[in-house]
């Protein structure tokens, strides 16, 4: 065991001699994860058109205004000075501006004397739309209004009031109970929501972490196939053979050196996919474990029968960038695998990366367990047992 860890150091070492490594370990799959997964919408934004409202008035009836905009689907209310609207709009930032100006209140709409100032950018269809959020907000808003209007002029007409104070009073009280009213009111449309499964489970967030993990994990595991194109060039490897150390206990230290290099490595991104991208990594920790190290145990024998095959240290490198990124393309980590033809779909299952990252998105985007994962599990444990059984058949001293 005491030789299986010392080899496993020397590796360690030898990979981590220069802080540059940390670029490839950690930074830039965390780097990539983040852009990746904010290039598409995640579904939790607000669909709704922005905009840009100024409320001058600070009235009850210019706060009910924009409260009637807050429960638009169209359009989200942001509000904002007239200066900086008046600016955003100018520059195309804004697509249109509602203004609700100074005395704009119950008075004035009872009087038919209020008015508004709605900003439009030309030809624009979202423009478009606003404007008809903001006069079915003004509707409503009015509605209740002319309601509590009417119901003043049906007192009025079976007993005056005594005071214009009592005439107020009683169309507040009016306007109270109408408004009241428009809020309990049903709806009249009634929306029907198809329920027809969307054929590519996709998540960009979920994606982009198992995918930019399996890519950033795989490549290195890959280049298993580099340290014995190294040790076999400099002479070391038969050095190494001809100390008390046998073939196997060499393999087994270089290999599970590698692999816990890369389990460590994938808890990192693991860790920064729960904490910072919040996604549910961590609900099944067993299920979790065990495709991590499948995953690990099949890219690392990939790379040891790779090692078998190269000559050099700089063929190796190059092989293991192009075959990482070639199977992680191929194997649905940069695009989900349902946008494939289906004969694509059927030839990747020749790939490891398919099965780990099928895998890691049962636990992470479908909400899997254990018992979900175990096939690829399975699989991927079986590419590892046959690629290790080539690697080490294979396996030359120089």
């Amino acid at each position: 065991m005491k030789k299986i860890f010392a080899i496993a150091w020397k590796d360690a070492l030898v990979r981590f001699g220069s802080s540059a490594e940390l670029l490839f370990f950690i930074i830039l799959p965390i780097v990539f994860t983040f852009i990746l997964a904010g290039g598409t919408p995640s579904g939790d934004e607000d669909p709704r058109i922005p905009l840009s409202v100024v409320d001058e008035a600070k009235t009850s009836i210019s706060q009910q205004v924009i409260d009637q905009l807050e429960n638009s689907t169209a359009v989200r209310p942001e509000l904002t000075t007239r200066a900086a609207a008046q600016s955003q709009f100018d520059d195309r930032r804004a697509e249109v501006v509602l203004i609700i100006p100074v005395g704009m209140d119950s008075a004035s709409l009872q009087s038919g004397s209020a008015q508004m100032e709605l900003l439009q950018q030309p030809n624009n269809i979202n423009a478009t739309v606003a404007e008809r959020a903001v006069l079915t907000a003004i509707r409503r808003v009015s509605s209740s209004i002319s309601a509590a209007q009417n119901a003043v002029k049906q007192r009025e007409s079976i007993q005056p009031f005594a005071s214009d104070a009592e005439k107020q009073a009683y169309f507040e009280s009016s306007l109270e109970m109408a408004q009241s009213i428009q809020r309990d009111a049903p709806e009249r449309v009634t929306v029907v929501t198809g329920n027809t499964q969307d054929q590519v489970d996709y998540d960009p967030r979920a994606n982009s972490s198992a995918g930019q993990l399996i890519t950033w994990v795989f490549i290195p595991l890959f280049g298993i196939s580099a340290l014995f194109a190294y040790e076999r060039q400099q002479g070391t490897l038969r050095r190494l053979l001809t100390t008390p150390s046998n073939k196997a206990i060499f393999l087994l230290g270089t290999i599970s050196g590698q692999v816990a290099m890369a389990l460590v490595q994938m808890l990192l991104l693991v860790g920064f996919g729960i904490l910072v991208m919040k996604l549910n990594w961590g609900r099944e920790p067993l299920a979790l474990f065990v495709i991590l190290l499948t995953s690990a145990l099949a890219a690392g024998a990939f790379g040891t029968t790779m090692g078998t095959f190269i000559k050099s240290e700089g063929q190796a490198n190059g092989l293991s960038i192009m075959f990482g990124m070639v199977f992680a393309l191929m194997g649905g980590c940069w695009y989900p695998m349902e946008l494939f033809p289906t004969v694509v779909q059927n030839v990747v299952k020749i790939l490891p990366t398919t099965w780990a990252m099928q895998g890691m998105l049962d636990l992470v985007l479908r909400g899997g367990g254990l018992q979900d994962i175990l096939p690829e599990a399975g699989v991927l444990l079986g590419f590892a047992v046959i690629f290790f059984s080539v690697g080490v058949w294979r396996f030359k001293y120089e």
